[in-house]
């Protein structure tokens, strides 16, 4: 009996063990404005992660033209990252396992989606980014139902010093990440990208 319960505590202790933990991420913090609008001149480009799977990943997200890299923050489930933004055409990533690319055009005094979905990967989890359109037909809408929901179970979160502190560190692997999956991603034919580009009038005016 003594064996019995020595080897089922070693078998929970070995379960707890590997089991991922959830520990509150330190890299960001609630926004002090839960309701931000686009700056004068500018647009605002709002990341968010409405889906559980893959919760205790993390993903970073980037404003990634070729020739540099712009880190913009961490995105966990149920957070919400709105970032100012020039105007014109741009080029966004996010990395997890993995890295992914989404081209963007912005007009001023519009505000922008990108959804961030997690997936399966090897191991950890991989993400990509959606374009939120501003119809009806599309396949991720901002007219949808679900959409207020996704906002709803969602919060605005802005970078603590710590996040910065985190890219220096990071800022290598990052940039080896992007120049792998720029190789793919710049095969893609025209037609398979299209579905991956937000467009001007995709923005919701500022009211």
């Amino acid at each position: 009996m003594q064996m019995l319960k020595l080897l089922r505590g070693a078998l929970l202790l070995l379960l707890l063990g590997s089991m991922p933990v959830l520990a509150k991420n330190p890299l960001m913090a609630p926004a002090a404005d839960q309701n931000p609008k686009p700056e004068p001149g500018k647009a605002l480009l709002v990341f968010l992660r409405p889906s559980a799977m893959g919760g205790m990943y993390s993903s970073t997200v980037y404003d990634a033209p070729d020739e540099a890299t712009r880190f913009l923050g961490v995105v966990n489930y149920k957070h919400r990252l709105a970032v100012q933004m020039t105007p014109g055409q741009h080029r966004m990533m996010v990395v997890g396992e993995n890295a992914d690319f989404v081209d963007v055009t912005l007009d001023a005094d519009k505000t922008y989606y990108l959804l961030v979905r997690p997936r399966p990967g090897f191991g950890k989890y991989r993400f990509s980014l959606l374009p939120l359109h501003n119809r009806a037909d599309a396949e991720y809408s901002l007219l949808a139902d679900y959409f207020k929901e996704w906002m709803d179970k969602t919060h605005y979160v802005s970078k603590t010093p710590a996040a910065d502190a985190w890219y220096e560190e990071h800022k290598d692997s990052v940039a080896q990440k992007k120049a792998d999956y720029l190789i793919k991603w710049n095969k893609m034919l025209p037609q398979d990208r299209a579905p991956l580009v937000l467009n001007a009038d995709d923005g919701v005016p500022a009211r």
